[in-house]
């Protein structure tokens, strides 16, 4: 699926972007953008989509972002309008490698952070003491100022650059190349309907007539866009949905079955175990017992 460039807002008065976030939902746009991001979710769950990996996301999460590596988030159903209540939080950095100046990364004491931008290229989840250290510093550089502004992203970059405790996203960084208007709309509609049905049966003659065009001409364009068949993208939705509900541990397997889209037990099983490398039990016990 090609990505939509953003124009992340910046103001000249600051050397990066800090913000926090209380929203119905983090919308639905496959985007990308020059700037590195770090995010975290204070509150929401649902599916992300970064490069070319699809999995769910909870409160808590951290993950940085590489440059132009294309990212959505995608809350849960509840999270669009049917519960006026539900908000989603987070705060939000957008910074350039040479936001603090064109010499810091030339700095022989900087050698790490070259490195560091290099690793986020396919994304990088963070754990552990070091997702602990960086929220509460995320946190507070939405209202710093001054000197203190400075002192604080210089702090979360050391974090982020001295840390082994993450975890890489995506398996490669995903190539960008321009694509017109028409087909972002086309593309952005049927990553939403998919992400809206992916539970009832979807049909290529259904999801061909939201992309406005023939089955086999829906079949050549998201494989070429994609470099998979949109079977293929189906099925990641619906064993990334499998897993969360798996690990919340509430329904049982054959139900979890059902909930998320497939038509029958074997077919579960063998799609899950295709995707995770694991059966949905052995996938629950190593996720509990961790």
């Amino acid at each position: 699926m090609k990505p939509q460039f953003h124009k992340v807002p910046t103001s000249i008065q600051n050397s990066y972007s800090a913000r926090y976030d209380k929203l119905p939902n983090f919308g639905t746009v496959w985007h990308y953008h020059p700037e590195l991001e770090l995010h975290y979710v204070i509150k929401g769950e649902g599916v992300r989509l970064i490069g070319d990996n699809i999995s769910n996301f909870s409160s808590g999460e951290i993950i940085l972002l590489g440059q132009n590596l294309p990212h959505t988030w995608r809350c849960e159903e509840e999270y669009f309008g049917q519960n006026p209540d539900l908000m989603v939080e987070a705060v939000v950095i957008h910074f350039l490698p040479d936001c603090l100046g064109p010499h810091l990364l030339q700095l022989p004491e900087a050698y790490l952070l070259p490195r560091l931008f290099q690793k986020a290229q396919t994304g990088m989840l963070m754990g552990g003491s070091t997702r602990d250290n960086l929220a509460p510093l995320m946190l507070s550089a939405v209202n710093a100022t001054n000197l203190d502004r400075l002192i604080i992203l210089l702090t979360m970059l050391k974090l982020l650059a001295e840390t082994d405790d993450y975890k890489p996203i995506a398996s490669v960084q995903q190539i960008l190349s321009n694509t017109s208007e028409p087909d972002n709309i086309r593309l952005n509609k049927v990553w939403s309907y998919t992400l809206t049905h992916y539970k009832k049966e979807i049909s290529l003659e259904d999801i061909s007539a939201v992309a406005n065009l023939s089955v086999t001409s829906f079949c050549r364009y998201f494989k070429l866009l994609t470099n998979k068949t949109y079977y293929d993208f189906l099925i990641q939705i619906r064993v990334s949905h499998a897993c969360r509900l798996l690990v919340e541990n509430k329904l049982p397997t054959e139900m979890v079955c059902f909930e998320c889209g497939f038509n029958n037990i074997s077919n579960f099983y063998r799609h899950f175990k295709k995707v995770t490398g694991l059966t949905p039990l052995l996938y629950k016990r190593h996720y509990l017992n961790t």
